[in-house]
């Protein structure tokens, strides 16, 4: 075990690439992951499990059929498992991830915006 605390912002100027979560840390069968977004994303969703965005930079916007939610800089939501969602940011927004590992980022649905699962920075 490393005792050194793990830097948002320091992980986060390590990649310029959108809509590709990238993990920092893991406890227990969760995963930490930065992601930069900016643009539409896919709808989706995750059959069996719930998803925490939290908000470091910017601002996210997460439509669902019926609603928005609006995340500011500081703000989290946990969107339950099964919900379809679409996230959408104007500017770039950086956040933070928290989820099971091996959650595809576009749930069932596979597109171009399908990451690759499971990278490390």
């Amino acid at each position: 075990m490393k005792n050194l605390p793990i830097n948002l912002q320091e992980k986060l100027s390590k990649f310029q690439d959108q809509w590709s979560p990238k993990v920092i840390a893991e406890m227990n069968d969760y995963q930490f992951k930065l992601v930069k977004v900016q643009g539409d994303f896919v709808w989706h969703k995750h059959e069996d499990t719930d998803e925490v965005f939290i908000v470091i930079e910017g601002h996210l916007i997460i439509e669902f059929r019926e609603g928005e939610v609006i995340l500011q800089e500081g703000e989290m939501f946990v969107i339950p498992q099964n919900v379809e969602h679409k996230p959408y940011a104007e500017a770039e927004c950086k956040m933070l991830l928290v989820e099971p590992k091996g959650v595809i980022n576009t749930g069932q649905e596979k597109t171009e915006q399908t990451a690759e699962n499971d990278v490390w920075i």
